[in-house]
């Protein structure tokens, strides 16, 4: 994957598990959250299906913050 696009997908998933997790939602749910919108950023510059989309992002193995 292109360096650019993965730092794109990491950005939209953290800062969308962050709001989330900002909204007291469990981890489970922010992960969730950040993976719907990082596959949808994805799917939108790529041209991607969704599940291929989301399939791509969950490969990263990203997770929310832990503080």
């Amino acid at each position: 994957m292109d360096p650019s696009m993965r730092g794109l997908i990491e950005e939209t998933y953290f800062e969308t598990a962050e709001e989330a997790l900002a909204r007291s939602v469990s981890k489970l749910e922010a992960h969730k959250e950040g993976v719907t919108a990082a596959a949808m950023m994805l799917s939108s510059l790529t041209g991607l299906e969704d599940e291929p989309a989301k399939a791509e992002v969950v490969g990263l193995n990203l997770r929310p913050a832990t503080n």
